[in-house]
């Protein structure tokens, strides 16, 4: 008995088991196999890169754990959140791909498909995903053309509560088939083309449960305020960056806009005029409001003050100006006032700030700090945690104190008040004030005197700007215990003076210091450069001195390095590149302007990171390292102005390279094919070398250049039409070489494009030597091909150049007229026409170029009046004509009312035969026998006494010599163009 019951209860164990096990592989934790299947399915189209390499088609896989795939949180099994974003999707999905997926993902509720290249196709299959509850498909190619009824299939998604259309083709017509999505809760239709009167808005009336509306970026004029306001549960509202004048449209009675739950509008970037604010008093709930709209005058008060509930207030980037209406101390709700960039006065107290106990954020940059009519001294009910001033006061007369309400601050977190007029010692009171301070901005100010901090520990501030004000003196070594976490620290252009604190380099926090244009000496601590926390260190212009290479190669951790301006010295060593891998962090180092010397380091071709190295001025020899060429990711490369030789090296082709700077060196050859075919180069400055040959066709590969300078080289040969093609050229200067032929006509076909450009150009316009950077740099356009042998007609087509500024044409051999067409020069400022042989008249269209200011057509063989001086032809003087023995006027002295006209005085010199011309002729060719005679008796005692032979070179050396070409029997002199220093 006892043994048939033991038999019993195994058998119901084994049962058991076998019941659990097999309920154990009903509810497995992985997706459903068909599922799965479905997901491969729609790999294929996927066409970007090598994407999802999880999606294996390996039977058992769990897509639930694929990447990008996420499934119920309870069962974990069923799909139920799929992120397709960036994936490139394309190609015929209709029947394939989504058309089976649709079929087996029933239970799939978000869906994201931005930027993908999906079009109307998909539709139909996306409107069977009947749980959707989320569809991202922004930035594709729908447009709702190509399958008329594509977007009412969308429609049956009855369950949607959130859709994204953003960035497609979307027109008007879009809002018609949205009336049957009675779920939506959000829509966002930024950057479509909805354009016009927007009367479809009506048709989301259907939508009561809508909270979310998206309508920016697009090209609507107006909207219907009737239709808008039947959304009556709409709380945020964006109709930033449209065309919209009104908020209330005459076609709806003049109805202002009624939202009475809306609480957040933002009317960025419209067409609004001060009395939108009037239309807006009806947004009793509105608590966060953003128009930025270049609204101008004094600020409309009515509608303003009515908004009592708001909370974030943006008015910035206007053109607003005057005092807040007094009312404004009625919005008792703010907590956010960014009024920056605008014109208002504000008083000095801050007096209409006072009442706001509420506000924690302030922002009134670029607005005019004034004195208030009489004395103010109530203390404000704010306590504020961020406070942006920058640049307020733009009066020097103004008292230069800081805003008494500062005093009574002790919570702020956030303080910039840069680019003032403050004065006075450094209110270092601040950060004792406010011990939760974490950033504290005064730069661009007048602090003077010693800086000095308190011993006390302020653990919270990470950032400290003060550069760019008057104090002198030592950096105190408080500074490092007092701000033990301190990660930001900017001191530059000031005046402190001594060597850098050597607990500096202590502090592990420290990520960013900069340090530069100041007056500290001695040598840089190794521990600073090698510490491991920095990421920039910026010592530049400053008086440092030493050997710092050695501390360079143990960088570990430093990103930028910026040394230049010093007086750093020694031999950059070079060793055995096998035995040595370069800091892989360094991206950028400058050590330009110091007293470096020897060979370029080969080592440096180890530094494969990279992407900006100037060493520019230091006493660098002989040639540049074949290593440079393994500087695969280098964009910026300066090593002007050292005693470089030897050619560029072929290989030298890094494939992101932008801006090369190589002038003021001794290389020659001809140009090689280092920069062929270097798309990305921006600015080549190779500039006063002894380059040779012509310049290569291939130049038209360059397809990215905006800056060429060839200037003083000896290159040859014709002005290739390549050139032509370099349709991002802004500055070509191929003056002093000895080109020939004629001046391509197509260059007139340059658009001479302003765009950003790095470093400093130096470029003569305005009869001088100009250097040009920043973004002075990116508005200068300009053409020099003076001094070579240029010949035959100057082109019409140049006329065509309407954004040049500045054109040389000067010493060559240029003959004809000048073209009339130059009168549509509108923008040049400097035009040098001088020493070659042009005739005829200057044109009187020239005349209407009012922004001349340089102006010569000095020796040619001009005749007739000169222009009348009027406008800018009334400040040029005789020099700019002089030369041209047939030109007549007030300013050369020579009136043009005699009978011997330059036309007549042409004939009559015809008529007298060629006696004369010979006379000329036989004086010409003694002053050149006498020139030669002299030129021969200064070489034969240069030859024989070297003290004079040095002081000759010496003399020479400091003279700027150009080339002048007379237009008198047809012989080459040389004229010194501009005097010796």
């Amino acid at each position: 008995m006892m043994m048939e019951w033991k038999w019993l209860w195994f058998i119901r164990m084994a049962v058991l088991l076998l019941v659990l096990e097999g309920c154990r592989w009903c509810t497995t934790d992985a997706c459903l196999e068909h599922e799965r299947i479905a997901l491969l399915h729609l790999k294929p189209f996927f066409n970007y890169g090598n994407p999802l390499k999880s999606w294996v088609d390996l039977k058992g896989s769990d897509c639930c754990k694929w990447e990008r795939v996420k499934c119920n949180s309870i069962t974990r099994r069923k799909l139920k959140s799929l992120y397709l974003s960036e994936n490139a999707i394309g190609g015929n999905l209709e029947n394939e791909g989504f058309g089976k997926l649709s079929s087996t993902l029933s239970n799939l509720e978000i869906l994201y498909l931005s930027y993908n290249h999906l079009n109307d196709s998909i539709l139909l299959s996306l409107s069977e995903l009947s749980s959707l509850r989320y569809l991202d498909l922004s930035h594709n190619r729908f447009e709702g053309s190509s399958h008329p009824r594509g977007f009412q299939w969308l429609s049956r998604l009855t369950k949607l509560e959130t859709l994204n259309l953003s960035g497609n083709s979307w027109k008007n017509s879009i809002l018609f088939n949205m009336r049957n999505l009675s779920s939506l809760k959000t829509l966002r239709l930024s950057s479509n083309q909805l354009e016009g009167r927007l009367l479809h808005i009506q048709e989301l009336n259907n939508l009561t449960d809508l909270n979310y509306l998206d309508l920016s970026g697009n090209r609507i004029e107006s909207i219907s305020n009737k239709g808008l306001s039947n959304l009556i549960n709409l709380k945020k509202l964006d109709l930033s960056e449209n065309q919209i004048e009104s908020l209330q449209s005459s076609k709806d009675g003049g109805r202002k806009l009624e939202l009475t739950h809306l609480k957040e509008l933002n009317l960025n970037s419209n067409l609004f005029n001060n009395s939108v604010f009037a239309s807006l008093n009806k947004l009793l709930n509105l608590k966060t409001l953003t128009i930025s709209n270049q609204l101008k005058g004094p600020i409309d008060a009515k509608g303003w003050c009515d908004l009592r509930n708001l909370e974030v207030l943006d008015v910035s980037g206007n053109a607003l100006e005057g005092m807040l209406p007094h009312c404004f101390s009625n919005l008792t709700a703010l907590r956010v006032l960014d009024i920056s960039r605008n014109h208002f006065q504000i008083p000095l107290s801050f007096a209409p700030f006072a009442n706001l106990s509420n506000i924690k954020a302030l922002l009134s940059n670029e607005n005019k700090m004034v004195t208030e009519p009489s004395f103010y001294t109530s203390i404000p009910k704010f306590q504020l945690e961020v406070i942006s001033l920058s640049k307020c006061i733009t009066s020097q007369q103004l008292s230069r104190k800081l805003p008494t309400f500062l005093y009574y601050q002790y919570d702020l977190r956030y303080v910039d008040l840069s680019h003032n007029n403050f004065s006075g010692t450094v209110p270092t009171w601040l950060l004792e004030n406010n011990t939760k301070l974490e950033d504290l901005i005064l730069k661009g100010n007048s602090f003077t005197g010693p800086l000095s901090f308190s011993s006390a520990l302020i653990s919270n501030v990470s950032s400290i700007d003060i550069s760019e004000n008057k104090i002198q003196g030592q950096i105190p070594t408080s500074i490092c215990s007092t701000f033990p976490h301190l990660s930001r620290l900017f001191l530059s252009k000031n005046a402190f003076e001594g060597n850098i604190p050597l607990c500096l380099s202590g502090m592990k926090d420290l990520s960013i210091l900069d340090l530069s244009n100041n007056q500290l000496y001695g040598k840089v601590p190794e521990e600073l450069i090698t510490k491991g926390s920095l990421t920039i260190l910026r010592l530049s212009n400053n008086n440092f001195s030493g050997n710092v290479v050695p501390a360079i190669l143990k960088a570990n951790g430093l990103q930028n390095l910026y040394l230049d301006g010093n007086k750093f010295s020694g031999e950059v060593t070079n060793f055995d590149v096998s035995t040595f891998e370069f800091p892989n962090s360094l991206s950028d180092i400058d050590l330009s302007n110091n007293q470096l010397h020897g060979k370029l380091p080969r080592w440096i071709g180890n530094a494969s990171f990279l992407l900006r190295l100037a060493l520019s001025n230091n006493g660098f020899e002989g040639s540049i390292p074949m290593e440079f060429c393994n500087l695969n990711w280098l964009e910026f490369l300066d090593l002007s102005q050292n005693n470089l030789s030897g050619s560029i090296p072929s290989c030298f082709n890094p494939p992101n390279i932008k801006h090369v700077h190589l002038h003021g060196n001794r290389l020659r050859g001809p140009l090689s094919l280092a920069f062929y075919n270097s798309s990305s180069l921006v600015t080549l400055d190779l500039r006063e070398k002894n380059l040779t040959g012509s310049m290569p066709k291939w130049i038209d590969t360059l397809s990215s250049l905006s800056v060429l300078l060839l200037k003083d080289n000896h290159f040859h040969g014709k002005v290739p039409i390549q050139l032509c093609k370099l349709y991002s050229l802004s500055i070509i200067d191929l003056s002093q070489n000895m080109f020939s032929g004629p001046i391509p006509s197509c260059l007139g076909n340059l658009s001479l494009p302003m765009k950003e450009k790095e470093k400093v150009i130096e470029f003569t316009t305005k009869s001088g030597f100009y250097s040009y950077e920043g973004n002075i740099l990116a508005y200068m356009t300009g053409i020099d091909l003076s001094c070579n042998n240029l010949t035959g007609h100057i082109p019409p087509e140049l006329g065509n150049l309407s954004e040049i500024y500045s054109l040389n044409l000067s010493h060559n051999k240029l003959i004809g007229v000048i073209p009339s067409s130059f009168s549509k020069l509108h923008q040049i400022e400097s035009l040098d026409l001088s020493y070659n042989n042009l005739s005829g008249e200057i044109p009187n269209q020239l005349v209407e170029l009012n922004s001349l200011e340089v102006f010569s057509v000095a020796h040619n063989n001009l005749s007739g009046s000169i222009p009348e001086p009027k406008a800018q032809f009334g400040t040029f003087i005789e020099s700019s004509y002089e030369g041209n023995p047939f030109l007549c006027g007030t300013i050369l002295h020579k009136s043009c009312s005699k009978p011997d006209a330059p036309s007549t005085r042409s004939n009559s010199l015809d008529d007298e035969g060629e006696d004369s011309l010979l006379d000329t002729y036989d004086f010409c060719v003694s002053f050149l026998v006498s020139y030669i005679v002299v030129v021969l008796t200064i070489f034969v005692v240069l030859y024989i006494n070297p003290y004079w032979r040095s002081v000759w070179f010496s003399f020479i050396g400091k003279c700027i010599t150009t080339c002048r070409y007379s237009t008198m029997a047809n012989f080459l002199t040389y004229h010194i163009f501009r005097q010796c220093d």
